[in-house]
């Protein structure tokens, strides 16, 4: 079967959904996957919990939030990469991620070897 992009980028985000509940113990509201290049951008929406929003209000707070979230995520990161190898057939060459304390939006990037964009509009 010949997976289109939009089926790919369903998947993905319904597996970091299923990763977040299972290895995080919580799950983001909503996420959105794209295809660009030789790139995987997922965007989590509402990751924070209240506690942690909190905990955001002051500069010390917001960057042990940071340090601590970020620690969970690289810390399961082969399952993300073997998550993404299962779904798409592509290696992760590289893993990068970020968080906003402000609208508890994290970003993931997953940089591939090779254009994956290209080879799905064929």
């Amino acid at each position: 079967m010949n997976k289109s992009k939009g089926w790919i980028e369903s998947e993905i985000s319904k597996a970091l959904t299923k990763w977040e509940k299972d290895f995080l113990g919580r799950g983001s509201v909503s996420v959105k996957t794209d295809i660009l290049r030789d790139m995987i951008i997922v965007s989590l929406h509402g990751i924070l919990t209240p506690a942690e929003y909190a905990l955001c209000e002051t500069k010390e707070g917001m960057l042990a939030v940071k340090r601590s979230r970020t620690s969970l995520v690289e810390s399961g990161v082969d399952e993300l990469k073997e998550m993404i190898f299962e779904i798409t057939g592509e290696q992760v060459k590289s893993f990068h991620t970020d968080l906003s304390t402000r609208t508890g939006e994290r970003i993931i990037v997953f940089k591939l070897f090779h254009d994956l964009e290209k080879q799905l509009t064929k």
